[in-house]
């Protein structure tokens, strides 16, 4: 049986190599692309994030793939965003004042307070009972921003480094993870796959 794929944003800032191999594991066929008209239209897509918010949208403009992932999600085409991902999401971050997100996600993002940072390791994340994809459990983070309050119309997990925040979103074919699945053992698998459309079926 053909393997579905799975198009990953190039940005040429974020590491695809741990993603890569975690969609692999949980039965996909990841490809990066660069391409606006392809990320727009693609079955399946993964926004990763690893680098700094700033250059991060930069990159994006220049592209063009900040439109195409605005039309994409305005469309309710099956999303997935990881860490940084996330955070571009969002109208801004105090990562980069007078940075403009992509907007999709109303609320700024902030700095972790009141604990280490930047939180790198397992922590515990709560769930909505009515959540499609997300589900209550242990995950790994490594981020010093976050939104820390539910943005109107997503459902909102949660986890604590400090102070409450938001650990991941839901709404529709979007799935927005503020932790890295990829490297959440069985369970980040799991929802890799639930999120992307196999139902939460992983290959034997």
């Amino acid at each position: 049986m053909r393997r579905p794929e799975v198009l990953l944003v190039r940005t040429g800032l974020a590491n695809l190599a741990a993603v890569r191999a975690g969609l692999e594991r949980a039965g996909f066929r990841p490809r990066a692309s660069a391409d606006p008209r392809v990320i727009e239209r693609a079955a399946r897509v993964v926004l990763p994030g690893v680098g700094a918010f700033g250059p991060a949208m930069a990159e994006l403009r220049r592209t063009g793939l900040d439109d195409a992932l605005r039309a994409r999600l305005a469309a309710d085409r099956p999303t997935l965003a990881i860490c940084l991902g996330l955070q571009l999401l969002c109208a801004g971050s105090a990562e980069s004042p007078g940075v403009a997100g992509l907007g999709v996600v109303p609320g700024r993002v902030v700095r972790l307070a009141g604990a280490r940072v930047p939180q790198l390791g397992w922590n515990r994340l709560e769930a909505p009972a009515d959540a499609r994809v997300l589900a209550s459990g242990h995950v790994y983070y490594a981020n010093s921003f976050a939104l820390v309050r539910a943005p109107r119309g997503f459902l909102a997990a949660w986890s604590e480094h400090g102070r409450r925040f938001v650990g991941a979103l839901e709404r529709g074919h979007l799935v927005a993870c503020q932790f890295h699945p990829e490297l959440s053992g069985p369970a980040g698998l799991t929802l890799l796959a639930r999120a992307l459309g196999t139902g939460g079926k992983l290959p034997c």
